[in-house]
């Protein structure tokens, strides 16, 4: 583009780049968040959460939420359902996104999406996470095979037969090995509970 961009144009070029951005990303940037409102009204942006907005013409993944959810929490671990819907284990379609924080992390404001927000700590918290970006948008999931683990952790939550299905899906589809699964049982400290399941199944 010839000559010096429009503050419009840079919030259209950011929202390009980053997939979804708010108003913190423009005063990073020197832009006045009018723009954003002007933007909306013109068509150009659409605002799909608190704060949140991503260009019209965005293509919007099934992982939309997730990366809304991230862009708002970016400490934040996507776990348990939305991880197993995320990996395409099991037939879990969760409403709401299930979030890891840390015990000591505030509790998110956030209206939109709804969350489901569980306590982690120490290795159960840091452990078996993977860098995925979603709509240009850096998202902490677990992996597989920690979220296996983590569905027997809280099986009381989410139910044991939910835990008995990623199991059964994720070694069938051969997300992860028996290695992975045992150390992320180890970690969760559910593998006396996973073990006779497991040795069920081989």
């Amino acid at each position: 583009m010839n000559g010096k961009q429009t503050d419009e144009e840079r919030v259209l070029t950011l929202a390009e780049e980053r997939g979804v951005i708010r108003v913190k990303d423009l005063k990073d940037k020197g832009i006045h968040p009018e723009n954003l409102r002007r933007l909306v009204k013109k068509g150009r942006l659409l605002r799909t959460g608190r704060g949140l907005y991503v260009k019209v013409d965005k293509e919007i993944s099934a992982n939309h939420s997730l990366a809304l959810t991230c862009k708002w929490l970016p400490d934040g671990v996507v776990c348990l359902l939305s991880a197993l819907r995320y990996h395409e284990i099991g037939t879990q379609n969760p409403f709401e996104v299930w979030i890891a924080l840390d015990r000591r992390a505030a509790k998110p404001k956030i209206e939109f999406p709804p969350l489901r927000v569980v306590r982690f700590s120490g290795a159960v918290l840091s452990e078996g996470i993977e860098k995925h970006e979603i709509e240009g948008v850096k998202v902490k999931i677990y992996s597989p095979a920690k979220t296996v683990a983590d569905c027997f952790k809280f099986r009381n939550k989410i139910g044991l037969d939910v835990a008995l299905e990623a199991l059964r899906d994720c070694r069938r589809q051969r997300k992860c090995s028996n290695d992975d699964l045992y150390r992320f049982a180890k970690v969760c400290r559910v593998w006396n509970i996973m073990r006779p399941y497991l040795e069920a199944m081989s």
